[in-house]
């Protein structure tokens, strides 16, 4: 039977900054100049990534946001909640799964620039995921929220964003 323990020895994540665990399992050899992006990249990227991501329960994935698009995808364990805030306030949770009868879906797409967050639902042990960002991750291009300056822009989530930030 497939847990948590057995998918981090087997493909051997590694802790993320923002919570839960990760492994890198595609980077293109493609490289889009710094002109064909948008400015405020501020260099080259790769085309495109892709990433294992895991959580168990107890565990989240802080508020943060990158520079691109990111496409969620689910592959085994319970449902994960997404949580979006949307620049014109608005907050959207997804619930990643396999239960589509239950309005769980396979496959989301944070837009870029939104901060998001996740975590196991309350009935969930573990989660694990893909992520796959075009153009590609890179460090440079992610921020951690800071809690205070979240409520400020979006005070009526308040709640939600204490419980999913950590710094």
């Amino acid at each position: 039977m497939i847990n948590a323990a057995t998918l981090v020895e087997k493909y051997q994540l590694e802790k993320h900054p923002e919570g839960g665990y990760y492994k890198e399992t595609f980077k293109s050899n493609v490289v889009l100049p710094s002109a064909s992006l948008p400015k405020d990249f501020g260099g080259d990227r790769v085309c495109s990534t892709a990433i294992y991501f895991l959580l168990e329960q107890g565990q989240f994935s802080a508020f943060h946001k990158i520079k691109s698009d990111e496409c969620w995808h689910f592959y085994t364990g319970q449902t994960l909640k997404i949580f979006i805030l949307f620049e014109n306030g608005h907050l959207e949770i997804i619930k990643l799964g396999n239960d589509i009868e239950h309005g769980e879906v396979f496959q989301y797409v944070v837009p870029a620039n939104c901060w998001f967050a996740s975590r196991p639902a309350t009935h969930s042990t573990f989660c694990f995921v893909g992520c796959t960002v075009a153009p590609g991750f890179d460090f440079k291009d992610f921020e951690l929220a800071k809690k205070e300056d979240l409520i400020a822009t979006y005070p009526k989530y308040e709640q939600q964003i204490k419980e999913l930030c950590i710094l």
